[in-house]
């Protein structure tokens, strides 16, 4: 296709000019008569932008945030105006959750007819407002290039987020003028605070005094590619780290540093420690509820620093003693230059008392059960192990994803992707769909439930169409288990309508076409991953687990975080 710059074009073309501009080559959506314009321009563009046909809105914005957090890129979706929008909504609401980049374009009803309560005209701009870095909406062509070139600077700098754009469809018919260019500065908007450079120095002086530290681990430093920085730093001075959920591929599992996850089904020392060390220190993470337990109680003894790009984290859930505002992969190193060069032995061992109680009441018998039907535990321990840990791992929210976070294994960066803040149900089959567009050189391995499957099942028709190379593992325990466990655990067993009744999976795999197996016999196990492997493009493994088993350790809510449950 020519370009002519000094021909004016549609805005619907301009669209596509600009997606391009910004590096984009994969889209998720589903066309309707409100954005059908922009589909039309699509059409000629299909050789330079891959669109890919979801069977669900909802579903294209959760494939643009399994490609954004696999990829480091920015997530792009595709939908019309009324239900096309308002299906994205989840989307949405995760991705800013979860800081994940995403910009969300959806068609309009006319400028004109704006107000007037028009077929499938919604008020998209105020619904998604709380729920996204911008909302903006795109009224006439003159402003198209404009307002993508900004959305995509907003989505992606600073702490990422999503951001949404509503696009008249007179202003995607309208023609104007198109000049190629990208945005990289907003008056008012500072997505990087200026670091102060005493803040590097306190922190530095608290790291040196410290006995006793531990560092906490968020996805900051994935969003911020600041891993190696972050090794240096715990090398240098001996610091224990653990990891959220989101930040668990930050630091790999076999780091000698590393002291697992955090949180409320995190690893007991790490909990433990937390209670007991001297000083924490947070990055890129937000200490959300299920990391810090009862509030009121975490960590008191404990001088704190807080490394974040974002000031409004900065003493919103916990005061700290030292704030490092800006970028970790610049902060990190500025206070590793500072540091003294340590071990802390003794304190690091100390850990392993808490390590060996739990190996022995809760992981053991998770991932070599002596007999009886089949565990979670040792379903994901196998997949990872015959994956070499180097898979990326998806999940949906549950038990499933619990399991699978605690014993799943992570050798290489941005290799968890899962649904963080929101808990997002039916999260899974469709961010894994998008990783394997944002990773086409990695194996994607995906972990659900029965519940969350069918919450999104539709997807089987996205995974047929694009042969997308997804690994299903759905652990089946015909419960919504995680609400079971709850139900087990506080409400005195009565399991209101927690259990499932399931369809047979083989068959609606094999009416999509899509390979399928189910294991029952742990003899069996090894043999049926093995072939869910080895086979090309995508495979449904089904695995039957133990009904009422339990994701421990446990936090109950409202506990200490070191108050957990190793026994059901």
């Amino acid at each position: 296709m020519t370009e002519n710059k000094n021909t004016q074009i549609s805005g619907a073309e301009i669209l596509m000019r600009t997606l391009l501009d910004e590096g984009v080559t994969t889209l998720f959506g589903y066309p309707g008569g409100a954005i059908m314009p922009v589909y039309d321009a699509l059409y000629d563009y299909r050789d330079r932008l891959n669109h890919i046909l979801v069977r669900h809105e909802q579903a294209a914005a959760h494939a643009a945030e399994g490609y954004a957090r696999v990829s480091g890129r920015t997530g792009v979706c595709l939908v019309t105006s009324g239900p096309g929008a308002t299906n994205t909504i989840t989307g949405i609401a995760d991705a800013m959750m979860d800081s994940t980049p995403m910009v969300v374009i959806t068609g309009q009803v006319g400028a004109q007819m704006l107000g007037t309560d028009a077929f499938q005209e919604c008020d998209v701009v105020d619904i998604t407002q709380p729920i996204s870095k911008w909302a903006y909406q795109i009224r006439s062509a003159k402003d198209v290039a404009w307002a993508v070139h900004r959305a995509f600077y907003i989505a992606a700098s600073g702490r990422p987020g999503p951001v949404v754009l509503d696009f008249a469809k007179n202003a995607q018919i309208e023609k104007a003028d198109y000049m190629p260019g990208t945005i990289d500065f907003i008056r008012s908007y500072v997505p990087v605070p200026p670091t102060d450079k005493q803040s590097l120095a306190e922190a530095a002086a608290l790291i040196n005094e410290a006995k006793r530290p531990l560092v906490l681990v968020g996805q900051g430093v994935e969003l911020g590619n600041a891993g190696e920085e972050l090794r240096a730093f715990i090398e240098k001075a001996g610091l224990p780290a653990g990891c959220t959920l989101l930040g668990l591929s930050a630091l790999p599992t076999n780091h000698p540093l590393n002291v697992g996850m955090l949180g409320m089904h995190g690893s007991l020392g790490a909990n433990k420690k937390t209670q007991e060390c001297d000083l924490l220190i947070a990055v890129g993470m937000r200490f959300d509820d299920r990391i810090t337990g009862k509030l009121d109680t975490y960590a008191k003894q404990a001088r704190k620093i807080h490394f974040d790009i974002d000031p409004s984290e900065i003493n919103k859930n916990v005061t700290v003693d030292v704030a490092v505002l800006g970028d970790c992969k610049e902060t990190l190193p500025a206070v590793t230059a500072l540091l003294e060069q340590k071990a802390h032995t003794e304190w690091r061992e100390s850990f392993r008392q808490w390590d060996s109680k739990e190996h022995e009441v809760v992981i053991e018998p998770q991932i070599h059960p002596a007999d009886g039907p089949l565990r979670m535990g040792e379903v994901v321990r196998r997949v990872t192990e015959l994956s070499q840990d180097k898979a990326v791992l998806v999940t949906d929210v549950g038990q499933n994803q619990m399991m699978a976070a605690r014993y799943f294994r992570f050798t290489e960066k941005r290799s968890i992707i899962t649904s963080g803040g929101m808990g997002t149900m039916g999260f899974g089959l469709p961010a894994a769909i998008g990783a394997t567009f944002g990773a086409p050189d990695r194996t994607v391995c995906l972990f659900l439930g029965d519940g969350g499957l069918q919450m999104t099942i539709e997807e089987f028709g996205t995974i047929m169409e694009q042969h997308a190379p997804v690994k299903i593992i759905l652990l089946n325990n015909n419960f919504l288990g995680n609400v079971r466990q709850w139900q087990q655990l506080f409400f005195r067993h009565r399991y209101s309508f927690t259990p499932m009744m399931n369809p047979d999976y083989e068959k609606i795999a094999e009416a999509y076409n899509i390979p399928a197996l189910t294991v029952t016999d742990r003899s069996k196990l090894d043999e049926a991953i093995s072939q869910m492997l080895a086979t090309p493009g995508p495979f449904l493994l089904q695995a039957a687990v133990l009904e009422e088993d339990n994701v421990l350790p446990m936090c109950c809510p409202g506990h200490d975080v070191d108050d957990m449950m190793l026994e059901a």
